[in-house]
């Protein structure tokens, strides 16, 4: 392979357009593997594959929230949501109870000793997971965290587009 002055490689393509059809592919790898990962996990947990994402961002979230929360954390309706919940109730991830605030409102909890065993089940797959950024600087990790930052943010306004019927 050839490189000329211009980056380009002998028959028209920059190292940059290959590395960025290379990404492509392994961002598609990646998302594949990590979506058939989550379907795993959902099924040793018995629980559905938005409902275990829906769990994760509860952990995240912290304090109860409202069903409502729920729907915009995930994108579902409110009515999904509510069924969302019913099912981790069931499952006894999570409890309804009420706003000390407003009696009125019903807030949803995750329920801390299934949170904790849902942590050591994360632990015992992912253990290992801090090592693969073993051999990089701090420069480099920086660079993940701004570029799963920035996919994020990305994924949620491509999830509003399909949602608005924008595509």
């Amino acid at each position: 392979m050839r490189v000329e002055r211009s980056g380009a490689v002998a028959g028209g393509t920059t190292a940059r357009e290959r590395l960025l059809d290379e990404l492509s592919s392994v961002s598609r790898r990646y998302m594949a593997s990590y979506a058939l990962f989550n379907q795993a996990v959902a099924d040793h947990l018995g629980l559905h594959p938005t409902d275990l994402q829906c769990l994760n961002l509860l952990t995240l979230e912290g304090a109860p929230v409202t069903t409502g929360r729920i729907a915009e954390l995930t994108g579902l309706t409110t009515g999904s949501a509510t069924r969302l919940v019913d099912r981790l109730e069931k499952a006894g991830y999570v409890v309804r109870e009420r706003d000390a605030g407003d009696r009125r409102k019903v807030l949803v909890a995750t329920v801390p000793e299934k949170i904790a065993e849902f942590g050591r089940m994360w632990e015992r797959l992912g253990g290992g997971w801090s090592t693969l950024f073993d051999g990089l600087d701090d420069r480099q990790l920086a660079v993940i965290v701004g570029h799963m930052r920035r996919t994020v943010e990305f994924s949620g306004a491509q999830v509003a587009r399909l949602r608005a019927g924008e595509v």
